[in-house]
C-alpha cells in the first residue's frame, strides 16, 4: 500500500473508532493487539493486511474493506430542488421482526416486498446458517421461508449475529423450539448502552433465564414454569414487546401483556400472527391478550405495511430541499403527530383520501409537498411511544428545524448520545448547540455549505446528515455509509429519481 493510501485508511479507522466512541487502547483491545499498533494504523504508518482491515470492519461496525473493494461512500451535489412522486417501501422494522416470528411456524411463510437492506441480509445469513432455507423469489422483493424440522444452531453464523440488534428477538421464538441455547452479543447502531434486562424479564415468566458471559447469551429454558399473571413490561419498547408476543404466540394458553408498545412493527406482527392462527386482542393499544396455539403449522402469505421512518424520511427530504414532490402509501397513522407538528411549523401540504396498505389494516395516504417558510414551534421536540412522536424520527426534526427560523429545543430522552451526532450538522454550516447528552438547541435559518465527513454511526443521524448535504450549497462527501444500507434500500438511487445528484463510489 502507498502512504497515501495508508494515511487515508487510517483517517477512515479513526473517525470511526471516535464515532463508535472508543479509546485507542479499547480498539487494541478488541484487535488483541497493542494501544501503540492502533496509533500507527491511525496515522498511516503501519501496513495493513485485507484479514486485519477486515477485523478492524468488524470491530467498528464499519465497512473499511468489503469483498468489493473498499467502504462506500456518497458524493452529493447539493442545491438541487425535488419533484415527481415515489412510493414508500415497506417497513425495515416489521421486516425484521417478521424474519424472526417466521421461527414460530412450521410451515412456509411468504413475505411480500421486504426491505432488501443489509439488516434484512445480517438476519437472512443468520437464518441460512442453521437450517432455515429463505429464497427471493422475484425483483419485488417477495421472500420465502422454510424452516427445518430441527434448527441446527450450533452452526450459527456469530459474525451476521453480531452486526445486529435484531437477534435479541430470537430469544422469544427458540425458547419454544429448545431447552437450551446460545446467542451472539446483539449489534447494530451505535446508541449507548441499551440493556436486555427489559427482554429477560418479559421473558423469565415462560421459564427463560439468560447469562450473558463470553460474548454469549447462554440461555436455559424451564418448561416447569409459565405465566401464572398479567406479564408488565419494565419498558414500553418495540423489540421488547415483540418477543413478549412471539414467545406467548407458543404458549398453550392466554397471556395478557400490559404497558405492550402498540407501534407499527408491533401491529405488523400481530397482523401475521392473527393469519398463523394465533388471536391477539387489544392490537394498537397498550394491553394485549394473546391465546397461544402450542404448535403452529401453516403456509401463511403476509405483506407487511409500509415504513412510516422512510416516510419521514423522504418528506424531510422534500422540506430542506424546498421542494413539490409527492409521497405515496405513507401510513398516516403513525405520521399524524409529525404531520401536525410540522403543520404548526407551517409546512404547505396535501394529503389524500385514507385508503388501506396490502395487509388490509394499516391506513395510507399520499402527500404531496409544497415549498414552505417554516419557523420554529413553541415548545420543544420531543418523542413519545406511540401514538406520539415516533423516537425514529425525532433527529430529522433537527435538519427541520435547521432550516426554520427560531430556536427549536430537541430532546432525545431514550438514547444516551444519539443527540451527540446530530451537532454533525455543524460541519456543514448548521448551529447545534449541544446542551447534554440528550438535548440539543438547534438555531435557524441555516443556509448548509458543502463539505466531506464521516458517516455519523447511528441510522437516522446519518440520514438527516445525508439530507443537509442535499441541501447544501456546493459538493460534499459523505463517507462509509454502511450504516445508512441496514437501513434503507437504494436510498441514493431512489433520491435521483426524484432530481438528486448522489454519487456512489469507493475509493479503495
Amino acid at each position: 500500500m502507498t502512504d497515501d493510501y495508508l494515511s487515508r485508511i487510517g483517517n477512515l479507522i479513526r473517525d470511526a473508532r471516535k464515532h463508535r466512541g472508543w479509546t485507542q487502547t479499547q480498539l487494541a483491545e478488541v484487535l488483541n493487539t497493542s494501544q501503540s499498533a492502533v496509533n500507527r494504523i491511525e496515522k498511516g504508518h503501519q501496513n495493513l493486511t485485507l484479514e486485519m482491515l477486515a477485523r478492524i470492519g468488524e470491530a467498528l461496525d464499519s465497512e473499511i474493506v468489503s469483498l468489493g473493494g473498499g467502504p462506500v461512500h456518497l458524493r452529493v451535489a447539493g442545491g438541487r430542488q425535488l419533484s415527481g412522486s415515489i412510493d414508500v417501501k415497506s417497513s425495515k422494522n416489521a421486516g425484521v421482526a417478521l424474519l424472526c416470528a417466521s421461527l414460530l411456524n412450521k410451515g412456509r411463510t411468504t413475505l411480500r416486498k421486504v426491505a432488501r437492506i443489509e439488516e434484512v441480509n445480517r438476519l437472512l445469513e443468520v437464518l441460512n446458517s442453521i437450517g432455515v432455507r429463505t429464497t427471493w423469489l422475484n425483483d419485488a422483493g417477495d421472500l420465502e421461508i422454510v424452516p427445518p424440522a430441527h434448527l441446527d444452531l450450533s452452526s450459527m453464523d456469530a459474525e451476521a449475529a453480531r452486526r445486529t440488534r435484531s437477534i435479541i428477538m430470537f430469544l422469544g421464538p427458540l425458547l419454544h423450539r429448545e431447552d437450551g441455547f446460545e446467542l451472539p452479543y446483539a449489534g447494530g447502531c451505535d446508541l449507548g448502552t441499551r440493556t436486555v434486562e427489559p427482554h429477560l424479564t418479559a421473558l423469565r415468566p415462560f421459564g427463560l433465564e439468560v447469562k450473558a458471559t463470553g460474548g454469549q447469551y447462554h440461555a436455559l429454558v424451564n418448561r416447569a414454569i409459565t405465566p401464572g399473571k398479567p406479564i408488565v413490561l419494565t419498558e414500553r419498547g418495540d423489540t421488547v414487546t415483540e418477543n413478549a408476543i412471539m414467545a406467548a404466540a407458543r404458549h398453550d394458553g392466554v397471556t395478557v401483556i400490559r404497558n405492550a408498545s402498540p407501534n407499527y412493527m408491533v401491529q405488523d406482527l400481530c397482523f401475521y400472527l392473527d393469519l398463523l392462527g394465533v388471536k391477539i386482542d387489544g392490537i394498537g393499544t397498550t394491553t394485549l391478550t394473546v391465546h397461544g396455539r402450542a404448535d403452529i403449522d401453516v403456509d401463511v402469505d403476509y405483506a407487511p405495511s409500509e415504513d412510516p421512518i422512510e416516510a419521514m424520511s423522504l418528506l424531510t427530504a422534500a422540506i430542506v430541499t424546498k421542494s413539490e414532490i409527492t409521497i405515496r402509501r405513507a401510513p398516516v397513522e403513525f405520521l399524524e403527530i409529525e404531520l401536525a407538528l410540522l403543520e404548526e411549523m407551517g409546512l404547505d401540504y396535501d394529503r389524500s383520501t385514507e385508503y388501506l396498505a396490502e395487509n388490509g389494516r394499516t391506513r395510507l395516504v399520499d402527500l404531496t409537498t409544497r415549498p414552505s417558510k417554516l419557523h420554529a414551534p413553541i415548545d420543544k421536540i420531543h418523542p413519545m411511544p406511540f401514538p406520539g412522536l415516533n423516537i425514529d424520527n425525532l433527529p430529522f426534526f433537527a435538519v427541520i428545524a435547521a432550516i426554520a427560523t427560531g430556536q427549536t429545543l430537541i430532546h432525545d430522552w431514550v438514547y444516551e448520545n444519539r443527540a451527540i451526532y446530530l451537532t454533525d450538522l455543524n460541519k456543514l454550516g448548521g448551529r447545534v448547540k449541544l446542551l447534554d447528552p440528550h438535548r440539543v438547541m438547534v438555531e435557524g435559518p441555516t443556509h448548509f455549505s458543502g463539505t466531506e465527513m464521516m458517516c455519523p454511526p447511528a441510522l437516522r443521524p446519518a440520514v438527516v446528515t445525508l439530507i443537509a448535504m442535499m441541501a447544501a450549497k456546493g459538493t460534499s462527501v459523505l463517507r462509509s455509509v454502511y450504516v445508512i444500507n441496514r437501513g434503507y434500500e437504494d436510498l441514493a438511487t431512489r433520491l435521483n429519481s426524484l432530481g438528486a445528484q448522489i454519487e456512489t463510489f469507493r475509493d479503495i
